[in-house]
């Protein structure tokens, strides 16, 4: 097994959850750090997931770096902020 420091550890994780979410991600409910539903997944853009803007109240995407991601499931985007943080 090959040791990791912590910045190769971010960054697997990182690619992970690219991969999981290009495999099939779009339309995934988004929860902020508290659980709220803060949007859809509209698609990857680049390293960035694309928000629906159905789901925006200013009826504009909105976009979330790979480093707000917690984790993914089958119904769910986890992130690690508030709504607040979401560009």
């Amino acid at each position: 097994m090959t040791k990791m420091n912590a910045g190769e550890i971010s960054d697997h994780i990182a690619q992970s959850v690219k991969a999981r979410l290009e495999q099939g991600g779009e339309h995934l409910q988004v929860k902020n750090v508290n659980g709220e539903h803060v949007g859809t997944v509209d698609h990857m853009d680049g390293d960035r997931v694309k928000l629906t803007k159905s789901d925006s109240a200013d009826g504009q995407h909105h976009y979330l770096s790979l480093d707000q991601v917690e984790s993914v499931d089958d119904v769910a985007v986890y992130l690690n902020v508030e709504r607040s943080a979401i560009a």
